[in-house]
């Protein structure tokens, strides 16, 4: 056939961007900001804390890199989905907006005394599961770091695979 283009298999838009960062050159049994450190800034408590830790932290790129270890005991685990539990997206973005948070907060060093909220995102896309037992390892990076609001790019991974990847930003409140 010639004078015709072959269509690629999926549009670009369901193509897995690159990584922002390459997981290999991590430790990740380090601890750059402990479950405390967190809890300090951010205001989410008990189902809704979705970070254990940081295990990397660049605050001059505004990079971070977080985890989280999916217990069986989860909330979700029992109705999303009977027999089959997989990690709610929502609870993915929810990681990466408290992730996108610390950074906000230890770049201004607010000491936790401004509410810095969810404010938006955009270009999501899943393209794998979570399921309790598994390290969701997320990665974070600043686009736009401005003293009232934020745009950060976010990546998600499980066992060195990205399943999620999108935009977060977020804004002060009050």
């Amino acid at each position: 056939m010639t004078g015709t283009v072959a269509e690629p298999p999926f549009p670009p838009t369901l193509m897995a961007s690159s990584p922002i960062l390459d997981l290999s050159t991590l430790d990740l049994t380090q601890t750059a900001v402990t479950k405390e450190e967190i809890l300090a800034v951010n205001a989410q408590r008990d189902e809704f804390e979705q970070l254990d830790r940081l295990i990397s932290l660049d605050l001059e790129q505004g990079l971070a890199v977080g985890i989280k270890t999916q217990r069986p005991d989860e909330f979700w685990t029992r109705g999303h989905i009977p027999g089959r539990p997989i990690m709610p997206g929502v609870l993915m973005i929810e990681m990466a907006a408290q992730i996108s948070s610390v950074i906000y907060h230890l770049k201004f060093e607010t000491n936790g005394k401004v509410f810095f909220g969810f404010a938006g995102v955009n270009n999501v896309k899943f393209r794998g599961g979570v399921e309790p037992g598994q390290d969701l390892i997320m990665v974070v990076k600043a686009k736009a770091l401005r003293s009232r609001m934020a745009i950060f790019e976010t990546q998600g991974f499980v066992e060195g695979k990205m399943i999620f990847e999108g935009e977060v930003s977020g804004v002060v409140l009050g």
